[in-house]
């Protein structure tokens, strides 16, 4: 299966049009390199919970969550 950047948003409970990401990436970016993506202040735990599972087990969500991670760096 292949997520995209909008069905993350949405499985994260997040509004997920393109202009609401890239409103979200600009209000959060840039995160440190040294932080972590699922340690980021502005997840809830269960988002939290999920990213930091998506990116450990290599599910089919990994893709999609190291793309948000990559877009909200520097």
């Amino acid at each position: 299966m292949f997520y995209t950047l909008n069905d993350l948003f949405a499985k994260l409970g997040l509004p997920n049009s393109s202009a609401a990401i890239d409103a979200f990436i600009e209000k959060h970016r840039p995160l440190p390199q040294a932080e972590p993506l699922a340690s980021a202040p502005f997840w809830t735990a269960e988002q939290a919970a999920f990213l930091q599972q998506a990116r450990q087990s290599s599910s089919d969500w990994a893709e999609v969550v190291d793309e948000l991670n990559c877009l909200l760096r520097d």
